[in-house]
């Protein structure tokens, strides 16, 4: 096996922070000269020149970008492509005169460019930029494919009240409707904070055999800022703004053919609202600055805690996007509708926390299984498992107690029974259970920043509370972000 050699006689393996390009080339002179024209804009790069090098060059060096040679000493480049192209690889083929018709073949099996000999080193920088990019879109894309995938693994619908069965069976109603030549009814979720929007999103994803194995892809219009939420839905060109470096795929074609979930529509700008109606209206998606329309293929689920009709009405959100997302609609019921499914999802909950933790699952004392039946819970589902977490994590002998719980109802009777300015016994017990509360509660706060990926917005909005208020805690807590 034959690599390039720098100018201090090492083995060829450029450091940088771009792509790594692998030269499969038999020409000595050319491939060195290609060697030295990417080593110098920070390629990493190596060279081999036969068929049976680059196989075997593959096992250490995973390239991104191959510059694929077709005629070489041991065979033709075609019959490497394919392995290439499985290992995620980008492959610009490299031909002579006269040998077009194996550049055609190349690109039917998955080669992005070709180059006919003899080659201009710019011209050959320039194509390995465009591949560079195709590189970070497939591997934005792929992870987010990987992301998603995990993150819809077991999901379900927890609950056996009427209200809750009747969601599952509008679900199952939804999903039944998409056929493999029409395109699917967007559906609108609505429903206060916590009740599991996402959740049934997610499930009704996973419920049509037609996208199950495609991706899902959860856009929060709450969390996105105002200046970057065009780019980051509809993509951009290079250099279509200042910052714009490199072309980007924005998320409504990274969802390809799968599930695109706007979470909390509501909060989406009047003036993107228009863009989006179009891309519903016309199936077609144009990036920032280009003018090219692709065509968009994704089922579009929308969620909202806020009326979108009444918001409509007063000129806050515009009524042709409201009529045409509303196609299909779900409506979550709030926790205190579901009385009989409350202790079945706290001990859920429980039994989750206890597995994630290592710890023996607790049983609730029945003074805990009274509050938990009785609470209102005004932040629904999301709530509950937060506070079931936070008890379980601080309970003592394997038993949830109404003071583990600390529900606002009963935590102030609780606290007004022990005096100001009592014993130093009681002075300590006031002391010990506020040390436990702002322990579990530093517990949680990390515990939503993990879920979130560390977006503070993303974990405000899953504990219910302003980011502000968010921010407030973590300093007290001295959480850093």
């Amino acid at each position: 096996m034959q690599l390039s050699h720098l100018n201090n006689g090492e083995t060829s393996i450029i450091a940088s922070q771009k792509s790594k390009v692998l030269i499969v080339e038999d020409e000595a002179l050319f491939a060195r000269a290609v060697v030295r024209r990417l080593q110098k804009s920070g390629y990493e790069c190596a060279h081999v020149e036969s068929l049976k090098d680059a196989r075997s060059i593959i096992k250490q060096f995973s390239a991104d970008i191959v510059l694929l040679d077709m005629r070489l000493p041991d065979g033709n480049g075609l019959d490497l492509l394919s392995e290439f192209v499985a290992k995620s690889a980008v492959v610009i083929v490299m031909t002579a005169h006269g040998e077009i018709n194996d550049a055609v073949n190349a690109i039917k099996q998955g080669a992005v460019d070709y180059l006919k000999k003899p080659i201009d080193l710019e011209e050959l920088l320039l194509s390995i930029q465009k591949a560079e990019a195709a590189v970070i879109q497939n591997n934005s894309l792929n992870y987010s494919r990987q992301r998603n995938a995990h993150a819809i693994e077991g999901v379900e619908l927890l609950g056996e009240s009427p209200a809750m069965q009747s969601i599952k069976t509008q679900i199952k109603r939804i999903a039944q409707m998409v056929s493999s030549d029409s395109v699917p009814p967007t559906v609108l979720i609505g429903g206060e904070t916590g009740t599991g929007k996402d959740v049934a999103a997610r499930l009704l994803h996973l419920s049509c055999p037609k996208h199950q194995d495609k991706p899902f892809v959860h856009v929060d219009c709450a969390s996105l800022p105002a200046e970057l939420m065009e780019s980051e839905l509809f993509g951009h060109e290079k250099g279509a703004f200042t910052g714009a470096v490199s072309t980007r795929p924005g998320l409504i074609e990274a969802a390809e053919d799968g599930t695109l979930f706007l979470d909390e529509i509501g909060e989406l700008p009047l003036s993107l609202q228009a863009k989006l109606l179009n891309v519903l209206e016309r199936r077609v998606v144009r990036r920032i600055g280009s003018t090219k329309e692709r065509p968009v293929l994704a089922r579009f689920v929308a969620a909202t805690n806020r009326d979108l009709h009444e918001m409509s009405l007063t000129g806050r959100f515009r009524q042709d996007l409201y009529y045409r997302l509303n196609v299909m609609s779900v409506s979550m019921p709030p926790l205190r509708e579901r009385s009989g499914d409350v202790l079945m999802l706290a001990e859920h909950f429980a039994l989750q926390t206890a597995k994630r933790y290592g710890l023996s699952v607790p049983s609730f004392t029945p003074q805990a299984i009274g509050m938990i039946k009785t609470y209102a819970w005004p932040g629904n589902v999301r709530e509950l498992k937060h506070q079931v977490s936070r008890a379980v994590m601080l309970c003592h002998h394997h038993q949830v107690t109404d003071l583990d719980l600390a529900l606002p109802m009963h935590v102030l009777p609780v606290m007004r029974t022990i005096p100001a300015s009592g014993t130093a016994e009681n002075s300590v017990t006031r002391e010990t259970n506020q040390s436990a509360l702002d322990a579990a509660e530093k517990i949680m706060l990390l515990q939503v920043l993990a879920e979130a990926r560390n977006n503070v917005s993303e974990a405000a909005r899953k504990l219910g509370i302003t980011r502000m208020t968010m921010r407030y805690r973590m300093d007290k807590h001295q959480i850093k972000h």
